[in-house]
């Protein structure tokens, strides 16, 4: 990357601990309103896959990548503060000494509680309305998901944040609205057709599965957070952020 797009990272690097630090309301609801897009894309991309699921579940799963993207889009074009975009962002304003670790650490801190919150919130509002008919759809891959092993799981988060990170990047570095589009489609539907671990996601499908499948865990839920949320901490902090910035050029 060249100087100004280093700059243009580390920028939005200081305006989020800036907000933080002298609005933090309206800092949160930023946070809240990324966790309804998060879920957005979740609902979209849960229902195609449940429309498809005992014909061409295939497609299904093709499709649903494809609609998850909406998540990166809707932040990208409307704005709010997602946690794993920010992994990228601050780290890499941190790596260029234009904001400390103890800024980056604030900055993910209250942008998972506001993640989560409104998370919580869209997926109830989600199985109060009935959930689209899609319980067993959520029975059906629900225990698979919590069973992983764990340095699979760890894994897969740690390549999932690389690729959201990459479609936050692109959504930040691309001028043409199209390119932007396109490559956001590109990176975000990459990592949910591969079945990686999305840590936001993953708290709008937990609160969705808990009020329509009995005889879940709570305890493996928890595991399950606390696993993908450090993979993609160091997917997008360490394996993108680290060498993105090593390899820019300095002014």
């Amino acid at each position: 990357m060249n100087y100004d797009d280093v700059q243009k990272i580390s920028n939005a690097a200081k305006g989020k601990i800036t907000l933080l630090n002298t609005d933090f309301f309206k800092y949160f609801l930023r946070a809240v309103m990324a966790g309804f897009f998060i879920d957005v894309a979740m609902i979209f991309s849960n229902v195609v896959g449940n429309i498809f699921s005992k014909t061409m579940p295939e497609w299904g799963k093709f499709l649903g990548a494809i609609v998850f993207a909406i998540a990166v889009l809707l932040i990208s074009f409307v704005g709010g503060e997602l946690f794993t975009g920010n992994n990228f962002v601050m780290a890499f304003g941190a790596y260029d000494k234009k904001v400390t670790w103890k800024d980056a650490g604030k900055v993910w801190g209250a942008s998972y509680l506001g993640n989560f919150v409104g998370c919580i919130i869209l997926a109830l509002i989600f199985t109060g309305a009935g959930a689209s008919g899609t319980a067993d759809y959520f029975g059906g891959f629900i225990q698979n998901k919590l069973s992983i092993p764990v340095s699979e799981m760890f894994f897969r988060a740690v390549l999932c944040n690389f690729f959201v990170c990459l479609g936050v990047l692109c959504g930040m570095k691309l001028k043409s609205e199209a390119g932007r589009i396109l490559m956001i489609i590109l990176c975000i539907s990459g990592f949910v057709i591969s079945g990686f671990e999305h840590c936001i996601a993953n708290m709008g499908i937990f609160t969705t599965a808990l009020c329509l499948v009995p005889g879940l865990s709570l305890g493996a839920m928890a595991k399950s957070m606390i696993i993908v949320t450090i993979g993609n901490m160091i997917g997008g902090a360490v394996l993108l952020a680290w060498p993105l910035r090593k390899m820019s050029a300095d002014q």
